[in-house]
């Protein structure tokens, strides 16, 4: 594995109506650029693998509670998200990567946005829409 590629676990609270987050989150990150790859464990628990020079755990984590999934947050978890935060913003820093997070993030707001089912898109073909 290379220096810069990484292997997480992200565990989901129970507590949520989601019984299987795992699997709904690992269909919102499949196609983001950086993450290597996605297996589900348990339906509370998603492994993850990453390249850091363009995400971190951290980016990962907060955009899956942005969105409304629900982290275990055991102390036990939030130590090791703690230490992980700091081992890769670490590491990012001595490798020099100058990553955008904010494109990483961008992309997964835009993804979860085109596969949600809401009243924001106009049915009508385009050629229709600029007589309006």
């Amino acid at each position: 594995m290379p220096a810069a590629e990484k292997k997480r676990e992200i565990f989901f609270s129970e507590l949520h109506p989601d019984s299987n987050q795992a699997e709904t989150a690992m269909r919102m990150l499949e196609n983001i650029h950086g993450i290597l790859a996605l297996e589900v464990i348990h339906p509370q628990q998603l492994n993850v693998r990453y390249d850091l020079r363009y995400l971190s755990l951290a980016d990962i984590e907060e955009t899956l509670t942005e969105v409304g999934f629900h982290l275990d947050n055991s102390l036990i978890l939030r130590l090791k998200r703690a230490l992980y935060n700091y081992t890769e913003s670490t590491e990012c820093a001595n490798i020099g990567c100058l990553r955008c997070q904010d494109k990483s993030t961008r992309d997964i707001f835009i993804d979860r946005y085109q596969k949600q089912a809401h009243g924001c898109r106009d049915q009508r073909p385009s050629h229709w829409r600029d007589y309006l």
